[in-house]
């Protein structure tokens, strides 16, 4: 089984077929904004709009800090997967040991799901506020997210790219013109840019604000995207790949940051000026623009845009969930079922919060949320800027000394900003309860995240190297197989999946064949490249098959047998059948998954839809 995350994007973009320079640069635009529509969800306008209420224009610098630090690391996942062709939490899984991997993995899926209940609550907030649907079901109706991000990827990469930025427009012009309507004062707005926090009050949002914009899983989900871009391996295509990404990426997020800003501003202007200095939540916030600004447009465009946030942002959590998962547990499900875990982990907590504490507590849960993408920061943060500094897999592209030393200053803000505010928290928990078992409870929790953390940062350099570049796959020895050769088909086609299964597989067919016997060794490559360029694919992946499938052709031939590989792309069951098909194979034999029923939903099931598309006997080796 090929492990390369977003297998499933089954279009991609060959920027060398651009005829123009600009026209190529164009090519390469698109993943950053895909990131950037998270960079300003709904869990921003909370943030956003409880620090321009309590505090005016004074943490408009957090915003400006958290926009350069998100570039920087954005350009640096960027960096990763267009050199090493794999993803964040894949190199990550190679490096770190089995445990280290199972926490960055949980926290991981912690931050994803932090984000997604963000965009579920927003996009039930505004369509609360624009067309009056109850808050319980607006939170119901966004489970068909999930099907409108399926439909978007069928219909390519560059036609979602188109929508993402579509949605962005409208939040743009929509929050353009409130900004026309509050008349801020841009003599206090440029005064905003001096450091400053108040109280812990504005720590607290000032964090907030910093893992609402700066989100540990766009990192993994970038570091993918950049892969749906075919570029030659020679270091001049690399270097212009990685050229027009940062480009691409300061673009999008200076975008991203005009928005944040525009919704903190608006805050200021209308809220903190008139006195309502205690304006936290996004319905007051709608419910008060109207007879502030003295015009109903000034509602209507905050809840369209709201809208448009939280439908943009959705396809984050749920491209970010899929890679995690592949990258560190190598675990690949099916799309809709990865789907539809994503947003039902967002959908559960909100729909019990609503249930039992009512309206009221909703934005809480939105602030809460980007808190907690903040603390998952420098899991995520750290092991980046380890595997872009390593010269051993990076070459000449690792990261120069200056940048280094900048992203391990970046590093060092958040981890004290997260650890000030952690360690405030806690101790805030401790006093609160008298139960000796919780509060021990909460130390070992603080002691265990403690220890990853240290690993994480430590680990590299005890090593003094990164990972030894392991394959992809387990290579297995077929050798010491028992055969008792008998008569057997002319031709016979094995469906291979490069893993463990394979030596049933290997097995069986070598005791059903005779000496005259020809093998068609069948493999498909199901990485997100070799989905939308089939054969003229070059990524990791498919490099990496073609390897393991010439050691596979060699065990054969070794034995007097005649046998050629056959790599195919795309749709699995449709491929098979059809090299079945040109290779004149008189019997097909698959390995067993070993799994049925709802796993066959869930992981994706191969046997009986290839029977139905061949013709000849099919043997199932178990």
């Amino acid at each position: 089984m090929s492990e390369k995350s977003l297998h499933d994007v089954h279009s991609s973009v060959d920027p060398s077929k651009a005829g123009t320079k600009l026209k190529k640069a164009f090519a390469f635009f698109g993943p950053a904004y895909l990131v950037s529509v998270g960079y300003m969800d709904p869990g921003n306008w909370a943030t956003d709009i409880a620090g321009g209420s309590h505090f005016g224009y004074k943490l408009i610098w957090v915003l400006l800090l958290s926009n350069i630090i998100a570039l920087l690391l954005q350009s640096l996942s960027a960096r990763l997967g267009i050199v090493q062709g794999r993803d964040l939490a894949q190199c990550s899984r190679d490096l770190y040991p089995p445990f280290v991997n199972v926490t960055l993995y949980i926290l991981a899926e912690i931050a994803i799901a932090a984000c997604d209940l963000a965009e579920v609550l927003g996009m039930a907030i505004g369509l609360n506020l624009l067309l009056h649907i109850p808050l319980l079901w607006g939170v119901l109706i966004t489970i068909l997210d999930t099907f409108v991000l399926l439909y978007l990827q069928k219909l390519g990469m560059r036609k979602m790219e188109a929508f993402i930025i579509s949605l962005i427009a409208i939040i743009g012009v929509c929050l353009v013109t409130e900004l026309f309507f509050s008349h801020p004062d841009l003599h206090a707005v440029v005064g905003g840019f001096s450091p400053s926090l108040p109280n812990h009050a504005a720590l607290y949002i000032a964090v907030g604000i910093i893992g609402a914009t700066v989100m540990p899983h766009n990192l993994y989900l970038h570091s993918a995207l950049v892969q749906t871009r075919k570029i030659n391996r020679d270091p001049k295509s690399v270097k212009t790949a990685i050229r027009f990404n940062i480009l691409d990426s300061t673009i999008a997020l200076n975008l991203a940051f005009f928005v944040n800003a525009a919704i903190l501003v608006l805050a200021g202007s209308v809220f903190f000026t008139s006195g309502n200095n205690n304006v936290s939540s996004i319905q007051d916030a709608h419910k008060f623009l109207a007879p502030l600004l003295g015009t109903k447009w000034a509602s209507v465009l905050f809840a369209v845009a709201l809208i448009a946030s939280g439908q943009s942002s959705t396809i984050t959590g749920t491209l970010a969930g899929q890679i995690v998962m592949e990258g560190y547990l190598q675990l690949r499900l099916n799309p809709m079922a990865r789907r539809l875990l994503t947003r039902l982990l967002a959908i559960v907590p909100a729909v019990i919060v609503i249930v039992i504490s009512g309206d009221s507590r909703v934005d809480d849960m939105l602030v809460f949320s980007q808190v907690l993408l903040s603390m998952q920061l420098a899991f995520a943060v750290i092991p980046l800027i380890h595997f872009v500094s390593d010269k051993s897999k990076m070459g000449e592209f690792a990261i120069g000394n200056i940048t280094k030393v900048v992203s391990w200053v970046f590093a060092g803000i958040i981890l004290f900003l997260n650890i000030k505010f952690f360690g405030e928290t806690v101790l805030s928990w401790m006093s609160g309860t008298s139960s000796i078992a919780i509060k021990a409870l909460i130390l070992l929790m603080v002691l265990f995240l403690t220890a990853i953390l240290v690993v994480t940062i430590i680990y590299p350099f005890v090593l003094n190297k990164m990972a030894s570049g392991k394959s992809i796959h387990t290579n297995y020895d077929l050798s010491g197989i028992d055969v008792n050769e008998s008569l057997a088909f002319g031709t016979i086609g094995l469906a291979l999946e490069f893993s463990e299964k394979d030596k049933k597989v290997v097995e069986y067919a070598l005791r059903i064949s005779k000496e005259h016997t020809k093998f068609v060794l069948i493999h498909i490559v199901e990485s997100a490249s070799a989905a939308a360029l089939g054969k003229e694919a070059d990524d990791f992946e498919t490099i990496e098959d073609k390897r393991i499938m010439a050691e596979y052709v060699a065990f054969f031939n070794q034995r007097g047998f005649d046998a050629r590989g056959e790599l195919g792309f795309k749709n699995r069951v449709t491929e098979i059948a059809r090299i079945v098909q040109d290779n004149n194979c008189e019997l097909l034999i698959l390995g067993s998954h070993g799994h049925k029923t709802a796993k066959d939903w869930l992981l994706g099931e191969t046997i009986n839809s290839v029977r139905h598309h061949v013709e000849i006997p099919v043997f199932i080796a178990r």
